[in-house]
Parts: C-alpha cells; structure tokens; sequence
C-alpha cells in the first residue's frame, strides 16, 4: 500500500515536474522570438539608413559629374564660339580687302577706259594734223618744182633725200642716247635688286674657326694621354688619324689634321678621354668609335636643318651628307656651310626680283661650293670636284653651271649662274665676313670719319652704309646752305686725294634748326 502509494506520488511529481518543464520552454521559446524580431528590426533599420546614406552620395557624385560635363561642354562651346568670331572677323577682313581691290581695279580700268579715249582722241589729231601736213608739203613741192623747173618727181626724191640723211643723223644720236639711258637704267635696277636682296639676307654673321687646342684640368692629365711607352697616344694617333702635339703649353695639348671633320671627331674624342678615368689603347678606339658615329648623326643634322631654312625641297641622302661636312670647314675664318646659306638666301632673293625659279636659284646657291667639303681628300680645285659631285647624284644643268662658273672657269649659261656669282662675292666681300676684309673695314671707317672731323665747323660724322656714304652734322648757326655745299665738295675732294677707297663714297652734309615748344 505504501508502495503503491509512493510510486502514485512520484508519477504525480514526475508529469508536474513535465508540465513545469514544457511551460519553461514554451516561455522561453517566446522571448527568443521576440529577441530575434527586436534584432531583425534594428538589423533592417541599419540597412535602410546605410541605403540612404549610399543614395545620397550617389546622388551627390552624379550631380558634380553632371557639373563637371556641364563647365566641359561650356568651354568646348565658349572655344568653338571663340574660333567662330575670329573666323568671321577673318572672312569679314578678307572681304574688305576683295571690295578695295574691286575698287582699285575698277578705278584702273576707268583709268585706262579714259587713257585708250585720250589715246584714239590723240590718234585723231595726228591724223587730221597728218593730212594737213600732207596737204602743205603737196603745196610746197608743187610751189618747188615751178621754181626749179624740176618735175615733182625729181622734187620728192631730192626731198626724201634729204629727209633720209637728216633723220638719219638724228636717228643715229636718239639710238646713242638710248642706249645710254638703257645703260644707266639696268646698272640702276641690278644695283637696286642687289641692294634688296641683301637687305632681305640682313642676318648676323659669325666667323668660325675648326677647334684644334683641347684644355686640360690639370698638367698630370699629359701623362696619362701619352701612356705608357705612348701606347695610348699612338692608339689615338692611329684611331682618328690626327696629330697630337703634347708641348711646354700649360694645361693644353694640340690637335693637328688637314681634315677639319678627324679633327672635330679627335676633339670630342680627347674630351671623353680625359674624363674618364681609366685610360687605355682598347678603351681609346672604343671612344673613337663611339665620337666618330656622334659626329656622322651631327653632319646628318647639320645637313637637313640646312635644307629646311633654305627651303629647296627634297635632295639625295648623300649629297645631304656632303653638305653637312661643310659645317666643319672653313675658309679665310668664315664657316662655308653659313656662307652657302648666305648666298643660297642672296640668290634666291635676287630671282624673286627677277621673276625666276626660286628654289632652283637657292639650290644653286646652295651647292655652289659642295667641293670644299672634300677637296681635302681628292685632287683637284673645289669647282672641280663640286660639279663631279653634282653630277653623280643628278643634279640640274642649272645648278652645275652654276658650280662650274662662280669662279669663271666655265661661262655662264643662266641668268641664275649669274646671280651665284654675285651673291658669292657678296658674302665672301663684305665687311666683316672673313678676317682679312673685317680690319681693313674697321680702318677704313676709322678714316673716313677722323678725315671728315678734322674740317672746321664739323661737329660730327659718321660713317654709314658699311662706308660708301659719310653723313656730316655741321653747327646750322655758323654754316650757311653755300657753306655746306662747298664743304661737301672739300670733304670729297679730300678723301679722293687722301685715301684708297673701292667704287664711290657719298658725302651728306647736314645743316638742320630746329625749335620745340610745349604749351
């Protein structure tokens, strides 16, 4: 009974126990539910404050790229706008100058409607006054012959005889005064076109001379050039083919070669030696080698950049090459390559007054003395091997005459040749182009100016027009206008009798007042 008992009293705590169990769990169950929805809620709030937060930026970059496209398109627009006007204002210029031309052209054919009027009015005239004169020389010989008692026919012809050896005395003086006056007019137009030509070509000379003298840092630097036994010096000697002379000279050594571009290789080559640090008869060649490829790519350059100032258009490689070469050349301390320029640019000049090929006088000019560049290792005179040159690479006829004739060896068969030789001993001749002319310049300007200083009242002068014209400045108060014309004639008569001088020097004397006032 009490078993029984007990065993009831545990089944009872037991399914009590149970339910207490799955009440804990329903409720415990439920707080976790709402524990996950609180967190599902707070997680979704997040979420939508971060979208926001992402869409306003988005939004906010999208409005300063949409900005930015805006200010682009604006600039493109204000530029295409900009070009617009000066196009328009362009145009609007262009069609000033067509409506000016009109007028001109217009006012010229009014011009010449009215002179072929005056002309056909004049032709009239002569006619009318023509026949009359007729009429009265009909009256005279008729009047003549019943004088004479001649015929009218033996009357015209003692008459025509006559006239014929009248006129004839006359037409021989008109042809003598014409061709004098021709004369005159073609030595005034050539000098006139000549004057032009260089006043177009006024571009700043420079004397060069080939570098041959190679500074040194210090003294010790001669030993190390020389080597031991003049290994190095004798593989230099050997590599560029150049004499190097290591004297008393202090911190110099001296470069010696007849071929101005060996020399230029050589001067770059000793520089590289002498700062590197080890020198040796292997590492001499490699330099050398290296200095020699430099100076090809500078003749290269030096060759095209010539070709384009000149502006003649295209020219075989190898004759650009030779050209080049002429950078390194000299002659009476001036460069050749600047003086063919000059004459190139002085030719061309002189053909556009002319009326001629342009480029071709330029390129004549150009290549007159492409000899030069190898006349150091072929024989024969530059011309010479300048016109074999130039017929190998098929140049014009018109160019090789001109390198056959600016030396008269050859006549000239152009205008252009002409022109080469001219423009040549312009650049060669003027002052200051090559040494030996630039102090016999100087002196003579110096004399000019002290002859005319020395004359009483002369307060002033100078020498102008590189010394073909002395401009005197006189005291106005002392010198009257006869004055100043008898002191010019003194001043010329004394530098005839005084000094030697080439063609004529103009003397200008200067008398000027002059009064300013400011209210």
């Amino acid at each position: 009974m009490d078993i029984s008992g007990n065993v009831a009293v545990y089944a009872a705590a037991a399914i009590a126990l149970i339910a207490l169990g799955w009440l804990a769990c329903h409720f415990i169950s439920k707080a976790g539910i709402r524990n996950a929805k609180s967190h599902a809620d707070e997680l979704i709030a997040e979420a939508e404050r971060n979208a926001e937060r992402i869409k306003q930026r988005t939004i906010l970059q999208a409005k300063e790229e949409w900005f930015k496209i805006r200010d682009e398109q604006e600039s493109r627009l204000k530029s295409r706008q900009s070009r617009l006007e000066q196009t328009e204002h362009s145009l609007i210029e262009t069609e000033r100058k067509f409506l000016r031309r009109e007028n001109e052209f217009g006012q010229r054919e009014s011009n010449l409607s009215n002179g072929r009027r005056e002309l056909h009015e004049q032709k009239e005239a002569l006619r009318t006054k023509e026949d009359e004169l007729n009429r009265i020389i009909n009256e005279q010989n008729v009047v003549l012959s019943r004088i004479s008692q001649i015929s009218l026919d033996d009357a015209k012809e003692l008459l025509l005889k006559n006239l014929r050896r009248e006129y004839k005395a006359q037409a021989a003086q008109f042809y003598k005064d014409f061709m004098d006056k021709t004369k005159e007019n073609a030595n005034r137009e050539a000098k006139k076109i000549i004057t032009m030509a260089i006043e177009k070509n006024a571009a700043d000379h420079c004397v060069e001379t080939t570098v041959s003298v190679v500074p040194l840092p210090s003294e010790d630097l001669k030993g190390r050039i020389i080597g031991r036994d003049g290994r190095n010096i004798k593989a230099f000697e050997q590599a560029t083919g150049v004499k190097v002379i290591v004297d008393d000279t202090p911190e110099a050594v001296v470069l010696s070669a007849f071929d101005p571009v060996r020399r230029e290789v050589a001067r770059l080559s000793l520089e590289k030696i002498i700062g590197n640090n080890r020198i040796h008869p292997q590492k001499v060649e490699e330099i050398v080698r290296s200095c020699e490829k430099e100076v090809d790519k500078r003749i290269w350059r030096a060759g095209n950049e010539i070709i384009a100032r000149v502006g003649i258009g295209r020219m075989h490689p190898e004759l650009i090459r030779v050209l080049g070469r002429l950078k390194f050349r000299s002659s009476y301390g001036q460069n050749v390559l600047q003086h063919c320029e000059e004459v190139a640019t002085l030719t061309g000049a002189m053909a556009a007054e002319l009326q001629l090929d342009i480029k071709l006088a330029k390129r004549a000019g150009l290549l007159h003395d492409i000899g030069k560049a190898m006349s150091q290792d072929q024989e024969g005179t530059h011309v010479q091997i300048g016109l074999e040159v130039a017929k190998k690479y098929k140049e014009n006829p018109v160019v090789l005459n001109a390198i056959a004739s600016h030396h008269e060896d050859e006549p000239k068969t152009s205008l252009i040749s002409a022109l080469v030789a001219c423009a040549d001993s312009i650049s060669g001749a003027r002052p200051g182009a090559r040494r030996d002319t630039l102090d016999g310049y100087i002196r003579r300007i110096e004399s000019l100016e002290k002859l005319a200083d020395s004359f009483d009242l002369v307060s002033k002068a100078y020498a102008i027009s590189a010394g073909r014209e002395v401009r005197v400045i006189v005291q106005p108060e002392k010198v009257s206008d006869a004055q100043a014309n008898l002191l010019a004639t003194e001043i010329a008569e004394k530098i005839h009798s005084d000094l030697e001088y080439p063609g004529q020097i103009k003397v200008t004397v200067i008398r000027e007042t002059k009064a300013v006032s400011y209210a």
